[in-house]
């Protein structure tokens, strides 16, 4: 079996794409990438790069990319190329509008790639399953109607920002690629994930929370400066994205034309804070105003896609369930520790 990955040599879909190759030891991968690999990347992919085959090409260019394709027997494909405009963390950061430098690009590589991907993939005989991955950016800022209740896949659907209106938009689209031409077809919508490869690349500037937390604990400093403890996400590790992406590759069918990826529940900063204190003792939060913050984040978003999503269905369909946001956030805190800052 031999998996495309769109956007592997970046964050979640390096990832994706080392844990496809080291489940199956007959398993290979193709890499379609915008980006050459940076040192980072080819570590971590060192131990599996004898199955593994990298096409530098932009994905809305498909005269640079499908002969390429060719010579490999592709039997799935996980398209997540996108560009990921989101900055924010600090009160400058917070200042800036990212969308506003180049909304043009962000409109053609997360819709138009996925057509031209889309199209592509029409034309592949024996093609075993498409899936498309989105994110919580296309869920309202609100909801469900009643509080406290985890997020579906079903309504509270309202994206306000060109990168959730481009992947809602790829979502309908690739359901109704898979209806017109008999795709196995799905889509997946991650929740906040940070962890294993998680670092600045060309398309994803963004650091969050987790992020931030684990890498100041691990490179010894002894505070963090917030304007909160009390704000939450629902955080996941890349690596149980993974899993969680690999699982709906081998089912034998999907039957939903979109999955929520998530923790499943929400998670206070402030433990984030105290899971970090654990293995560096004397790191410890200080409250402070915006400006002067290292992390900036809103207390009051605490539903609709700032809240916890619901994961019952991927769960019912392929037995998947993340790690305890302890354990995983923890372990990322150790893979730092040994591969240093990225």
């Amino acid at each position: 079996m031999t998996l495309l990955v769109t956007g592997g040599t970046g964050f979640v879909m390096s990832v994706l794409t080392r844990q496809w190759l080291e489940s199956d030891s007959a398993a290979r991968a193709v890499v379609l990438d915008a980006s050459e690999m940076d040192a980072p990347a080819k570590r971590y992919f060192a131990p599996v790069a004898d199955r593994l085959s990298v096409i530098v090409a932009d994905v809305t260019r498909p005269d640079t990319w499908r002969t390429a394709l060719a010579s490999h027997n592709i039997s799935h494909v996980v398209h997540g190329a996108t560009v990921t405009p989101i900055s924010r963390g600090t009160a400058r950061e917070a200042r800036k509008e990212p969308e506003a430098e180049n909304p043009g690009r962000i409109v053609e590589v997360n819709l138009m790639g996925t057509v031209a991907l889309l199209d592509w993939a029409r034309s592949i005989s024996g093609l075993r399953r498409f899936i498309y991955v989105s994110s919580g950016a296309v869920y309202k800022h609100h909801g469900p109607d009643r509080p406290g209740e985890p997020l579906p896949e079903d309504g509270y659907v309202m994206p306000r920002t060109l990168y959730g209106v481009s992947k809602l938009a790829s979502e309908l689209i690739t359901e109704r690629y898979g209806e017109l031409f008999g795709l196995s077809t799905t889509s997946v919508r991650l929740a906040s994930v940070y962890g294993t490869m998680d670092r600045p690349t060309a398309s994803r500037t963004f650091r969050h929370g987790p992020n931030k937390v684990a890498h100041m604990a691990v490179e010894g400093l002894k505070r963090v400066r917030v304007n909160t403890l009390d704000a939450v996400g629902d955080y996941i590790h890349a690596e149980d994205v993974a899993r969680a992406i690999i699982s709906l590759l081998s089912v034998a069918t999907v039957r939903y034309s979109a999955y929520n990826i998530a923790g499943g529940r929400t998670t206070r900063l402030g433990d984030l804070i105290a899971w970090a204190g654990e293995k560096c003792p004397e790191f410890r939060a200080e409250i402070t105003a915006d400006e002067d913050a290292d992390i900036v984040q809103d207390p009051t978003r605490v539903d609709g896609m700032w809240g916890a999503y619901d994961i019952a269905r991927i769960g019912a369909e392929t037995g998947w369930r993340p790690r305890p946001l302890k354990e995983a956030f923890q372990a990322y805190m150790d893979w730092i520790a040994k591969e240093g800052k990225l």
